[in-house]
């Protein structure tokens, strides 16, 4: 199983550059699993922005939207996987649901997360996964909202419990929640 880390924290925490600097400590090639589609204007802008902060010589990028499990299998030859985000993905799945008139359940989602995890199989790799942690505001207002933050709460929780390292990132600090310093220093 490769060493598997979990960094969450709520938006503008700095989840995303601190996976970026700790994937960046192990040798490339790096893989880079996108899951956000560009949905409109501002999107692509945030997604450019995030490829150009990357080197092409040492990132291969591969846009997954629905299917991490089949990404990461993908991936052997590559000593770092990094996924952004484990969020949007759930949202995606939500909405890949909603077309085929079903509704996703924590269940559902607890396997697809079990899924991903078991594709995690490469011994000598390391996966960084990127999540949002929404369970620390108030209730939403409206169904579908509360659902989306039930459903990442149970994806949150699946993947932490498979991860070897969880951090948890408030104002660019991250804060070790599972692991030891050696597992997440950002070298």
């Amino acid at each position: 199983m490769a060493h598997i880390t979990l960094i969450t924290g709520g938006c503008r925490s700095g989840k995303s550059s601190h996976a970026q600097k700790t994937a960046e400590a192990f040798p490339a090639p790096r893989l880079y699993v996108a899951t956000c589609p560009p949905v409109d204007d501002e999107m692509e802008a945030r997604i450019r922005r995030h490829r150009e902060g990357r080197d092409p010589e040492h990132w291969h990028t591969v846009e997954e939207t629905l299917d991490i499990a089949s990404a990461l299998r993908g991936a052997p030859g590559y000593g770092v996987v990094l996924v952004d985000c484990l969020a949007l993905w759930v949202s995606n799945l939500m909405y890949a649901a909603e077309l085929e008139n079903r509704s996703l359940t924590e269940e559902d989602v607890a396997e697809h997360c079990r899924e991903v995890l078991a594709a995690c199989a490469d011994p000598d790799a390391r996966v960084v996964f990127v999540t949002n942690e929404v369970g620390m505001g108030i209730v939403p207002e409206n169904e579908v909202a509360r659902r989306y933050r039930d459903l990442l709460g149970r994806c949150n929780q699946v993947m932490a419990a498979g991860a070897q390292t969880v951090i948890l990132m408030s104002c660019g600090i991250p804060l070790i929640l599972k692991g030891n310093q050696e597992d997440v220093s950002a070298r």
